[in-house]
């Protein structure tokens, strides 16, 4: 048997640093953030001993060291007198309780107001062209109820949605489209004629691919010439059936430019930089993103923290670079649904972001050796201790932390304005 699939405990007074311990306790009862982790300090361990715990358990093989032998450690019973520094400590840790009690509220608003938003995406694309007049003044009243979300003086916050939902891609892809452009415009202080007009165009600027042929659409691998030839028809496609639901011409330009490049290298004409709307320039940015995480073939999907890279190295002259820096400051190095190994060696799924502090985003832990999992996100704008150290991709997980972080089979994102 594995010498760490058998249970080893040893007393207090034999804690040292280098040591990688469990403690067997609530996650309100004692003041660390994990209750599995190595010790890195004398002052950690004075805090073990002052929870009065007897015996800890410990892992040999995560351990740098050995436990202090019995015969050289003086096995004492704990004092019951209190420590001022650890009742800070533990009042601290409940603080922390209260702000992930507050994340999961606005967690589960944000899922409330997402579920209720795709349903109506859905409706929008089905009733089109049965009943075209309801379908753009339903259009124009969601687009609406996100910008009064979004033009608010609060802090926003992107959260990945965890929706398992199948063969509805297209859906999503165009509301992560409507999501990210918005927020860029509001960062790009445009006016909000101009910003509902982007959301309008991002709702419906792939509503043509329903004509490309299933054979070509769910294709995996490269399209042949003849092939991309039907592709790139779809922009086309798209704002014929926006003109039919009498979308205004500043909407269809953005439709019929969302694939050209500032480089020159997009279609349907080839345009370069100052012939292309800056507001379609944003729509190009966007809708390449989420092409690159959302895949119809799962397996060839780039991670969040990839697309954004790809895009910044190896595409860059293709994007306006305004719209480009932003949604790299928005969205941070790791953005939603990127998987991250921390400091402390345990893997972490990025599951939310401040878009005024990205680079401290709301994380979701696999720790193998919790009993709880699931029970804690971790802020980390609040741990000075706990950093990201690099993405990951799924597959280079163990099996049961992929099981666990998982995002699914598309990223998905919405939404709200932080309350604090």
């Amino acid at each position: 048997m594995p010498i760490d699939k058998l249970v080893h405990f040893i007393y207090a007074e034999q804690l040292q640093v280098g040591l990688y311990i469990h403690l067997d306790l609530p996650w309100n009862e004692h003041p660390f953030t994990f209750g599995s982790f190595k010790i890195k300090s004398g002052e950690q361990i004075e805090m073990i001993k002052q929870l009065g715990v007897q015996q800890i358990r410990y892992s040999p093989t995560k351990s740098d060291i050995q436990p202090i032998a019995i015969k050289e450690a003086v096995i004492e019973t704990p004092a019951a007198q209190p420590d001022p520094d650890l009742r800070v400590r533990l009042e601290a840790k409940q603080s922390k309780l209260q702000q992930f009690e507050y994340n999961n509220a606005l967690r589960s608003e944000c899922a409330k107001a997402f579920a209720a938003t795709a349903q109506a995406v859905r409706n929008i694309d089905k009733q089109l062209h049965s009943r075209p007049k309801e379908t753009l003044a339903g259009a124009e009243r969601l687009v609406g109820q996100m910008l009064d979300t979004l033009l608010v003086d609060n802090d926003i916050i992107i959260h990945l949605m965890n929706d398992k939902t199948k063969g509805e891609e297209l859906y999503f892809h165009s509301l992560n489209v409507v999501v990210i452009s918005l927020i860029l415009a509001r960062d790009m202080q445009l006016q909000k004629q101009d910003i509902r007009t982007l959301g309008l165009a991002a709702l419906f600027h792939d509503i043509g691919k329903a004509q490309i042929p299933d054979r070509i659409l769910m294709k995996s691998g490269p399209l042949s010439a003849a092939e991309e030839k039907v592709y790139q028809q779809h922009s086309q496609w798209s704002v014929n059936a926006a003109k039919t639901a009498g979308l205004p011409p500043e909407v269809l330009r953005l439709i019929a430019q969302h694939h050209e490049m500032c480089d020159g290298s997009g279609y349907p004409k080839g345009l370069k930089h100052d012939e292309i709307d800056p507001l379609a320039r944003i729509l190009a940015l966007v809708n390449c993103y989420d092409s690159y995480c959302n895949r119809l073939n799962p397996a060839e999907s780039l991670t969040p923290h990839e697309a954004l890279s790809q895009i910044y190295t190896q595409q860059k002259a293709s994007f306006d670079p305004v719209p480009l820096n932003l949604l790299i400051r928005a969205m941070g190095i790791y953005p939603p649904g990127s998987l991250v190994l921390l400091s402390n060696d345990c893997y972490a799924l990025v599951m939310a972001v401040n878009t005024t502090k990205p680079l401290k985003p709301l994380i979701q832990v696999y720790n193998p050796n919790t009993q709880d999992q699931g029970t804690v996100l971790i802020n980390l704008e609040y741990e000075t201790q706990l950093n990201i150290c690099k993405s990951i991709k799924l597959a280079q997980l163990p099996k049961a932390a992929a099981v666990y972080l998982s995002p699914g089979k598309h990223i998905s994102y919405y939404f709200n304005a932080s309350a604090q």
